[in-house]
């Protein structure tokens, strides 16, 4: 059998003062030549890997808590401890530590954390110990003040301790403490909480076990409750014996696994209603204290989780119809606290415990809680369903599609969700905001398993838009039957608002199963009618949702939007706003503004096509004369397909060249002498210089539009331009070919206009004068 004595937990404490689980193992302790002394080893009970290897360094602090526990720094802001199974494995390997630093293993902690002063140093050579005056009424004064004294100094907060730890001071002080409060000396009450605050501040898991047993706890709040800054006492101790309960819904057995769940529960009131909110220098004195909290914690949860007994009973009385309303609201708080209390354990303790609830059968628990009547349990049933979706949304998709085999639509778990997000009674719907989080969870393709195949995610949101779209989608569709909203009251909206921020993100994530569904059902045209709401925010959401779509740039959305005419609602609330510079006319302004830029041709004509008369006017912004320019040159581009042809040499990359190359033949063209260049040889100067080819279609036009100009007219034009000296940049940049021999000579040979072309070469070529600068008219002459 495995040697549970050696079984730790390893723990290092974060940056935000939580402890981490490192994992599980066996320790051991020997000499490890690569650290020069005597380490503690710890492997991992599941696959033997390296857990921990820490030298045992003779200065180092090493404190034992609660008879399991031993925690050291490293250094400086990283912090270890091992959690042992068994008290003995703990003795064991203290008695190790304690051996090597040369200490008796009867001490809590081996060395002092911090360096003392020289005058430290001194009181420590000269007095020893600390010693305490008596523990009676008269003396309080001194004590606190002592106390009081000694917290700001390490060496003197270790004496103190040691000093109350050994002469059985704290029950001396819970004794007078009963009798001031008997005597109602009010005085000697404000000292006592002086005092036992002091002790709280000494961090020291010995002295806390004294005050968390059973017999002192009481008596500890009781002190504490006197704060000389308080007109009055506080009243904790009521409220713990009076006011809070303890009820166990399913009976406990085991008296230990009570027992700690009282204790903890008390100290976890001390830390945060009792003792007053800690000083920045006072927080690293109350580390102990969160530690033990802690560790108790994870015992109860381990201890509850082992109880076989304990779950089956809790779920058999949770899904057993017989069971009566009250008991099962106590069954169902108790397990969401048991789920909240999940929430400070490790990763992989969380792990475990989810997986042990997934194998008792919560989800189908769930799912007959949810479909019950009362408020409060289903509200506890969503906590317990949030805390699920959370840990591991997988598999509840995995149990949602199983149960549809089985089930109607009406009664699916999620179906189930998205009637409650719908029926929330909240004005503020607290709870459906919740619960659209959940869905949006649930639906997102981020977190589903990236499988080979990708089976989750097509088969999860084909079960989605089969079962339950047409759930969600209910309130929207019911809502916008006519022109205008038919209920626009706040509520509602409200509602409508986050179905919409849900369709939302459908759209950006979904792509081909929300297409589907918007233009089939006729959604956006739904969803538009909300843009008449007088809720500024749900008219807002509705255009956001029409913002995406277009932002898709999908021409079968395009299609759609085009079809239906879905851009009229649009309009007519961008009038019916006028003037008023605010949200709504700064998104639908934004909305075309996006089909300019984009440069969206189908929707760019569309939109001048049928809705320009009521555009027109608008001239603060530039977003609609910019819109009919583009829809204008697309026009201009269509009636005279040679220009396009040429935009689509332009854009051809087959002519690109490298800039260095260009450069250099336009530099060789320059200084060449005529008799360089041969006959019919094609000059390719630089595309770096040329004109952007917006720049350059209108002297296109004009040149297509001059077919009887002549080569000498040409240069003319080309010239005049400003093309530079170089008349071939221009012709570089379309691919054309200057043959010396045959003057200009197109890439594109149209045959009807050969012959006249030629002929008025001819007739022409004589008469005008050749643009071109001296120094080069002979290298384009024969």
């Amino acid at each position: 059998m495995t040697d549970t004595r050696r079984r730790v937990k390893v723990y290092t404490l974060n940056e935000d003062r939580q402890w981490d689980d490192r994992g599980t193992g066996h320790v051991s302790s020997g000499y490890v030549e690569r650290l020069k002394g005597t380490s503690l080893l710890v492997r991992a009970e599941s696959d033997g890997s390296l857990l921990l290897e820490s030298k045992i360094n003779p200065n180092t602090a090493y404190q034992k808590q609660q008879d399991t526990l031993i925690v050291w720094s490293e250094a400086e802001n990283y912090d270890l401890a091992l959690s042992f199974q068994e008290k003995a494995g703990c003795d064991e390997i203290w008695e190790k530590i304690c051996q090597v630093q040369g200490k008796d293993p009867s001490v809590d902690i081996t060395q002092d954390v911090v360096d003392e002063s020289e005058e430290e140093r001194f009181d420590d050579m000269s007095s020893p110990g600390l010693e305490l005056p008596p523990c009676e009424l008269n003396r309080l004064e001194d004590l606190a003040e002592l106390v009081a004294s000694s917290l700001p100094s390490p060496l003197r907060r270790e004496k103190l301790a040691l000093a109350v730890e050994n002469e059985g001071y704290i029950r001396k002080l819970l004794e007078l403490f009963r009798v001031c409060e008997d005597l109602e000396n009010r005085e000697g009450l404000h000292h006592l909480y002086e005092i036992m605050k002091g002790i709280f501040l000494l961090n020291r898991t010995a002295l806390f076990e004294v005050m968390f047993s059973d017999e002192c706890i009481m008596d500890v709040i009781g002190c504490l409750e006197f704060d000389p800054a308080l007109p009055q006492p506080r009243r904790h101790r009521e409220f713990l014996t009076k006011t809070a309960r303890f009820k166990e819904v399913i009976p406990i057995s085991d008296p230990e696994l009570r027992q700690k769940i009282h204790q903890t529960y008390r100290v976890q009131y001390i830390q945060d209603m009792v003792l007053p909110t800690p000083s920045v220098f006072e927080e690293n004195m109350l580390s102990t204290l969160h530690s033990f909290i802690f560790f108790n914690k994870v015992e109860i949860v381990g201890m509850l989780q082992d109880d076989e007994k304990f779950l089956t009973d809790l779920f058999a009385q949770l899904t057993d119809e017989a069971t009566d309303d009250d008991k099962r609201h106590e069954l169902v708080n108790f397990l969401k606290e048991f789920c909240a209390f999940s929430q400070t354990l490790q990763p992989q303790n969380r792990d475990a415990f989810f997986k042990t609830l997934s194998n008792m059968g919560i989800l189908p628990a769930l799912e007959v809680i949810l479909g019950m009547d009362d408020v409060q349990v289903r509200g506890a049933a969503t906590d317990i369903f949030s805390y699920l979706v959370e840990y591991n949304p997988s598999m509840v998709r995995e149990f949602v599609m199983q149960e549809s085999q089985q089930n109607d639509d009406d009664i699916l778990l999620i179906n189930l969700i998205i009637e409650h997000m719908i029926c929330d009674t909240d004005p503020e719907l607290g709870g459906a905001v919740q619960l659209m989080g959940l869905l949006r969870t649930l639906v997102d393709p981020e977190n589903m398993l990236a499988t080979a195949n990708k089976t989750e995610k097509t088969e999860f949101l084909s079960f989605f838009y089969k079962h339950c779209m047409h759930v969600l989608s209910a309130p929207l569709l019911a809502n916008t039957t006519e022109e205008k909203p038919s209920k626009d009251d706040f509520q509602t909206s409200q509602l409508l608002a986050l179905i919409l921020e849900l369709l939302t993100f459908c759209v950006e994530h979904h792509t081909y199963h929300i297409k589907n569904y918007i233009i089939n059902k006729d959604i956006l045209r739904r969803v538009l009618v909300l843009t008449a709401s007088r809720h500024a925010f749900l008219a807002l959401c509705a255009l956001r949702f029409m913002r995406r779509i277009i932002g898709l740039k999908d021409e079968f959305y395009n299609r759609y939007i085009m079809r239906n005419f879905l851009f009229e609602p649009v309009i007519k609330a961008f009038l019916n706003n006028g003037s008023r510079y605010n949200l709504m006319n700064s998104a639908i302004i934004e909305m075309f503004e996006y089909v300019r830029v984009e440069d969206v041709k189908s929707l760019t004509a569309h939109i001048i096509e049928n809705y320009w008369k009521a555009l027109e006017d608008v001239d603060y912004v530039q977003t609609f004369k910019g819109l009919k320019l583009r829809y204008e040159q697309q026009r201009e581009r269509q009636d005279n397909p040679k220009l396009d042809s040429m935009r689509s040499i332009l854009r051809n990359h087959r002519f690109r060249r490298d800039a260095r190359t260009l450069e250099d033949e336009e530099e060789m063209w320059f200084n060449a002498d005529e008799d360089d260049l041969e006959d019919g040889e094609a000059v390719v100067p630089p595309s770096d210089k040329m004109k952007s080819e917006e720049d350059l279609m209108e002297p296109i036009s004009k040149f297509m539009e001059r077919k009887k100009c002549t080569c000498k007219e040409t240069c003319d034009v080309w010239w005049e331009i400003g093309v530079g000296k170089n008349p071939f940049l221009f012709f570089c940049k379309l691919g054309v070919s200057f043959l010396l021999q045959g003057g200009l000579v197109g890439l594109v040979d149209y045959p009807d206009d050969d012959d006249d072309e030629e002929e008025e070469e001819e007739e022409d070529g004589e008469s005008k004068e050749d643009p071109l600068p001296p120094s080069k008219k002979s290298k384009l002459s024969s």
